[in-house]
């Protein structure tokens, strides 16, 4: 790729992300964009001459310092993250010696708490699809998908991303697990529950066009394999109904999952392997979420609280 005449081995580095390190193409979409904003602002603004060598913690200092006022901290150090990639790929393929990337100080992050809904929010929510049908306004097709959807998102705590690509040859049947492709292509096995099992069993038998080991679980009204967009707006659609927050998404549903997980007394470390999480760190968000519920407890009952 070339920017402002200076030829960069951008492609390069985004197929190997794509092909080699099976990243999601969101990923590579959001770390291409990061690597070609850099480079056009060091063209624009420090004349850059096209010396990959030649770029300086100094002026990588100068980008952070001019794109904090004007992005998120969130998006500056997932841009960030991906340049520092990108210079190490440099590295590796004699582009260059060493990575200016190192070592940056970046702006702190917050860490606010994950948004979820109750334990008694969520059996509104799924009870709503099957009392649509119920009321008549429902097709039972329809119906029983929407509550299977739901289920899946719920009792088993998979990404949606994960539910649209479920397939029927991932289930095992006898012990109701699947087993679901995750972030860089890594499987993890999901208990579905009992319920989910029972929805699944259900929407299977009365509703599936095919159950061959490649046919997508979740259909579109076409029984075709449903879209990531078309779960987002069926979730939309049920939380109206039960007059729950609409800024609920499908990942929130996982947050409430791992959340009654662990307010139920269940291990940290029993919940990360669930989630597919690769570090600890990021699980423990949920006890704080729990220790702000019992220090609310606490306020509300004790004479000194």
């Amino acid at each position: 790729m070339k920017i402002s005449g200076i030829s960069i081995p951008i492609d390069k580095f985004l197929d190997h992300l794509s092909s080699e390190r099976h990243l999601s193409k969101y990923t590579c979409r959001n770390y291409g964009q990061a690597i070609t904003t850099f480079f056009k602002w060091l063209k624009e603004r420090e004349k850059w001459s096209g010396d990959l060598k030649a770029v300086t913690k100094m002026q990588i200092k100068g980008f952070v310092i001019e794109f904090q006022h004007t992005h998120s901290r969130r998006t500056l150090h997932n841009w960030c993250s991906g340049l520092k990639t990108f210079f190490n790929y440099l590295i590796k393929f004699k582009y260059i010696d060493n990575n200016p990337w190192g070592g940056v100080v970046l702006p702190k992050l917050a860490k606010p708490l994950p948004i979820f809904l109750t334990e008694k929010q969520m059996v509104r929510l799924l009870q709503s699809p099957i009392g649509l049908i119920e009321e008549k306004i429902n097709e039972p097709f329809q119906g029983w998908r929407d509550r299977l959807i739901l289920e899946l998102l719920y009792g088993g705590g998979i990404r949606v991303s994960e539910l649209v690509g479920l397939n029927y040859g991932d289930i095992d049947w006898s012990s109701g697990v699947a087993t679901v492709m995750g972030k860089g292509s890594k499987q993890r096995k999901c208990p579905l529950g009992e319920v989910g099992l029972m929805c699944l069993k259900k929407f299977r038998d009365e509703f599936a066009v095919d159950i061959s080991r490649e046919a997508p679980i979740v259909l579109n009204n076409r029984k075709g394999r449903l879209s990531v967009r078309q779960v987002q707006l069926i979730l939309k659609k049920y939380l109206a109904l039960a007059e729950l927050p609409m800024d609920i998404t499908p990942h929130k549903i996982r947050h409430s999952y791992a959340t009654h997980l662990l307010n139920e007394g269940a291990n940290l470390r029993i919940v990360k392997e669930l989630l597919g999480h690769v570090s600890l760190s990021t699980t423990q968000i949920y006890t704080h979420v729990d220790f702000k519920r019992l220090k609310e407890v606490h306020q509300w009952a004790h004479p000194r609280g």
